[in-house]
């Protein structure tokens, strides 16, 4: 458990952890790595830790990664040796606490490298307790390890004064399979930055996340997925539910570079607006460099369908339960596909909340 970027041992338990997974701090792992600012390359006989997973070039450009790497003092650091399963989920819970109704910025730093031929799955969770006006700046980096599987789940669920940046990279290598769904239901504005880098033959990579937004909420995705290699398949699959006056933004980006042959990539974007002051722009991308690829993407923006709201209502269906039901089925594509049973009951629990709270105030 991380409070404010910090990690505290005493709420962090790792009873249980089956041998070969490997949970500490960075400064634990690597004694003599700085304790501010940037953090060179560090190895050790195990495993190796890099703030550079991705391109140097995606990587500095991105300012909320250059705002955490200069305030972070300490990261938690999974490591999965090779050949290694982890049956049950991993669970990490990021809680940002105003200091006495005082603006605070966390800046929380995790790591995951999971070694050849391993499986592991992991959720992060990230809550904010207390009134005041936080900020959270998180930065995730993954090492997927070859022919190595992850599963990632993040469900971000801040309080309405909370603001929320967040970037994800993740290099995947040889026949290695990432998977993630990341979930916002909070926040006053919410930022995902997800970057993978499908770096060695035959990775396969999945993207899919949801948001549901009211008020004056602001929802802000950016995704690219990177085909470095061949025989690379990537999916992605965006759906926003907004109500009241919230706002969102989605840029998918897919990029294929020039030996990358036959790629294999999807992506959609779905929007469901509820009320007509809710807006989203979404802009899909495709840079081809490969000229033997199958590359596709959509995107569509629209209301609850009238057919079926009175096809339901006609059957003795009430309005809220014909809405809740629709509203529910457009969810269940990114929500069904949580594996980790807790999470996802958890996830439809708390749309349901949200659901009754637009009944009550036009979300």
């Amino acid at each position: 458990m991380l409070v404010n970027g910090r990690v505290v041992s005493e709420l962090t338990s790792i009873d249980g952890l089956p041998d070969g997974v490997t949970l500490s701090t960075l400064h634990e792992a690597f004694p003599e790595a700085p304790r501010r600012g940037p953090i060179p390359q560090l190895r050790s006989a195990n495993f190796e830790v890099r703030t550079l997973l991705t391109p140097q070039s995606i990587h500095t450009g991105n300012p909320f990664v250059s705002l955490n790497t200069a305030f972070f003092e300490d990261a938690l650091v999974l490591h999965v040796a090779p050949n290694t399963i982890v049956e049950r989920p991993l669970h990490v819970l990021f809680v940002t606490m105003d200091a006495h109704g005082r603006a605070i910025l966390s800046t929380p730093r995790f790591f995951v490298v999971v070694g050849d031929h391993s499986q592991v799955s992991i959720v992060e969770s990230f809550a904010s307790l207390g009134g005041g006006a936080v900020l959270t700046n998180a930065v995730t980096e993954v090492m997927v390890g070859a022919d190595a599987l992850i599963d990632h789940v993040k469900v971000q669920r801040e309080s309405p004064a909370a603001f929320h940046t967040a970037s994800m990279f993740v290099n995947l290598r040889r026949g290695s399979t990432f998977s993630s769904r990341a979930l916002s239901f909070g926040g006053r504005i919410a930022r995902n930055d997800i970057v993978a880098v499908l770096g060695g033959e035959g990775a396969e990579c999945t993207l899919n996340g949801l948001y549901v937004a009211g008020g004056q909420t602001l929802i802000d995705t950016h995704t690219t997925i990177d085909h470095a290699q061949p025989h690379c398949p990537s999916h992605e699959v965006y759906k926003g539910i907004l109500g009241g006056h919230a706002k969102a933004v989605f840029n998918g980006k897919i990029i294929v570079r020039p030996d990358a042959q036959k790629t294999d990539a999807k992506q959609t974007n779905k929007a469901l607006l509820l009320s007509d002051s809710a807006q989203i722009n979404t802009k899909p991308q495709l840079e081809i460099f490969a000229d033997d690829v199958k590359c596709t993407h959509g995107a569509a923006i629209g209301q609850l369908d009238e057919d079926a709201m009175f096809y339901l209502r006609a059957r003795g269906i009430s309005e809220v339960d014909a809405k809740s039901l629709l509203i529910h089925a457009f969810a269940a594509e990114v929500l069904g596909g949580v594996k980790v049973e807790a999470v996802r009951a958890r996830a439809f629990a708390v749309l349901e909340e949200q659901l009754a709270i637009a009944h009550q105030q036009d979300l």
